[in-house]
């Protein structure tokens, strides 16, 4: 499968584009590749569902957000069916029919593809819990949600066994009714829905008894969800067309999905980052040790070099969470604590008063100002 071209690239307009601007590319791009000026040739057609798949996220300040911070894995572009691919000519002309309808010289711009009101279903929005564990690898989550889907008595039509319509005689099936009008200028020609169909261009002569002529009933579907690794807490993909059945057999909305990441037990996330708090004991500490711990894929033992100091930072690489655009992983990030007893025998307290006159324990000359910044330095390394 051809890797996604940005959308930003797709219609030649900078990441900080003003959305009139985003609007002007498009329109630009639609009338270039129009298939009504290309007609037969399949290349255009690509094109001009490229733009309008660009336009579907860009021109939408939500999408565009997540877009922006994310990339194509934001929208679940190329994740088990996630994003905007996939739009039919109709779905573009149903969606997008007010970019062409300020363009003259085309004849209607589409042969009257959207003149027609076409209705559209609305979106539904489920939230999805995943572990951190789930989030490392990627996860297939199956979930069934209530929604409204085409009557199948009636294929959706919401006609008496999907045949009992017609031709609206007003608009004579376009959806729209063109009025002329004489005034001082000369005549003027305006153009409205047809209030007689209410811009579908069909009449249902018997409705369908089962969903009373509505096209839709209320149902429960089984959705698998592809969701690529390295989602974030309260981020939100998309499902073309997994939404609710649009009324007499319109466009479906999209099913929106809401990450909710679980807290980990005893990891915590820092981006792609981990952290963890890992205690020594003081004699381990002084005399080196090792410590075990946890990691996504299981625990590992890790070295604890003789004299270390409290909050030294050891990285473990590629012990992290992916980049959900792909670009490598991040690291688990171990901070060593000093564990310090509070409860002592009186026997404790004499070794601990011996240790106390011992001048190896007594603390030496740090520089402070290197200290820190060797601390620092440790963090990165």
């Amino acid at each position: 499968m051809a890797e996604k071209r940005d959308y930003y690239e797709v219609l030649g307009v900078s990441k900080n584009a003003e959305a009139s601007e985003i609007k002007k590319a498009y329109r630009k791009l639609a009338l270039q590749y129009h298939p009504d000026k290309n007609p037969g040739n399949k290349e255009a057609e690509e094109k001009f569902k490229e733009a309008a798949e660009a336009y579907d996220v860009l021109g939408n300040e939500e999408k565009r957000r997540r877009y922006d911070q994310f990339g194509h894995a934001g929208l679940g572009g190329g994740a088990g069916g996630f994003g905007g691919a996939g739009m039919s000519m109709d779905d573009i002309f149903s969606q997008f029919g007010d970019i062409f309808g300020s363009f003259t010289g085309f004849g209607g711009f589409g042969g009257g593809r959207q003149a027609r009101h076409v209705n559209r279903g609305t979106n539904l929005r489920v939230k999805v819990k995943l572990t951190l564990e789930e989030i490392a690898t990627g996860v297939e989550k199956k979930i069934k949600v209530k929604k409204y889907v085409a009557d199948t008595h009636c294929n959706g039509t919401g006609a008496k066994d999907g045949k009992s319509f017609s031709n609206c005689s007003t608009c004579h099936g376009t959806g729209q009714v063109t009025r002329v009008q004489n005034t001082i200028l000369g005549q003027m020609q305006t153009t409205s829905t047809c209030p007689s169909c209410g811009g579908e261009g069909k009449i249902i002569n018997e409705k369908c008894p089962h969903c009373n002529g509505e096209g839709v009933m209320l149902s429960e579907e089984v959705i698998t969800l592809n969701i690529p690794a390295g989602v974030g807490d309260g981020m939100q993909l998309s499902i073309s067309g997994k939404g609710n059945a649009a009324r007499r057999g319109g466009v479906n909305g999209d099913l929106i999905v809401l990450i909710e990441e679980q807290e980990h037990g005893q990891l915590v996330r820092d981006g792609n980052d981990l952290l963890y708090n890992a205690f020594v004991s003081f004699p381990d500490a002084v005399l080196g040790s090792s410590v075990e711990i946890p990691t996504l894929e299981g625990k590992v033992k890790v070295k604890v070099d003789a004299g270390t100091q409290p909050g030294k930072i050891l990285r473990l690489r590629g012990k992290g969470l992916p980049d959900i655009n792909g670009y490598g992983r991040g690291d688990l990030l171990v901070k060593i604590n000093v564990w310090i007893p509070k409860n002592l025998s009186k026997d404790d307290k004499k070794m601990m008063e011996g240790l106390r006159e011992n001048p190896v324990f007594k603390p030496g000359k740090v520089d402070e100002k290197s200290g820190f910044f060797q601390k620092v330095k440790d963090f990165f390394d």
